[in-house]
């Protein structure tokens, strides 16, 4: 299966949260991801990760590891996904996309079923913990850009960011604020909803002719 993921970040990013200043960030999100992944118990989750979290999620579902242009797990695969579109719950993309990774976040909303929800995790490029990922090939983004590539995947992203890991030092912050601030990520949440996102004009009906008169 042909990989299309076109940046070099993914690898760099799978190297640097195998660090001690990724690692913290990871153990920051693990009560957000199980509650991400537990949302929609009656089907199963998609978790896509830059590396072995080390625990396991409840439920049912699929966890992957990106490593450059590939995921390896259960299924090993590049874009596009060899899964069933619209059969999870909740699909987690934690620190797997970046600038030029559009396909794999439509890829994403594709399996994604109606009414279920996508999580976005991404690093704050506001964060002064930046300064620990500088030099490794990782860029960021602010949730403004973010919801707009969410949108353009055809998700109705919420309209507040949740902050969430440390902001200088390395160790977890498992409290999750509103809005980004200095955090070190933030996560950023989008449905897939059962109705198109942009009204849909309704044809105007065409008059029926006349009956003809009866003889």
């Amino acid at each position: 299966m042909p990989a299309i993921f076109t940046t070099g970040q993914p690898a760099a990013a799978s190297d640097w949260f195998a660090t001690s200043a990724g690692r913290a960030v990871l153990d920051s999100e693990r009560s957000l991801v199980g509650e991400a992944l537990g949302a929609h118990p009656g089907l199963p989750w998609l978790w896509l990760s830059p590396g072995d979290p080390g625990h396991d999620a409840a439920g049912r579902g699929l966890h992957l590891v990106r490593r450059g242009d590939r995921l390896t797990g259960p299924v090993r695969c590049a874009c596009p996904l060899p899964l069933p579109s619209e059969a999870f719950g909740a699909v987690v993309l934690q620190h797997v996309v970046g600038n030029g990774d559009e396909a794999l976040l439509e890829e994403a909303a594709r399996v994604l079923a109606p009414g279920g929800h996508l999580w976005l995790l991404v690093l704050n490029p506001l964060t002064p913990y930046r300064w620990r990922w500088r030099g490794c090939g990782i860029a960021s983004a602010e949730p403004l850009t973010w919801r707009r590539r969410l949108r353009d995947a055809g998700l109705a992203p919420d309209a507040v960011s949740r902050g969430v890991g440390p902001s200088w030092r390395e160790q977890p912050a498992t409290e999750v604020q509103n809005g980004p601030g200095f955090r070190a990520a933030y996560a950023l949440r989008g449905q897939k909803r059962h109705l198109p996102l942009t009204p849909v004009r309704q044809t105007r009906a065409l008059p029926l002719p006349s009956a003809a008169p009866a003889l």
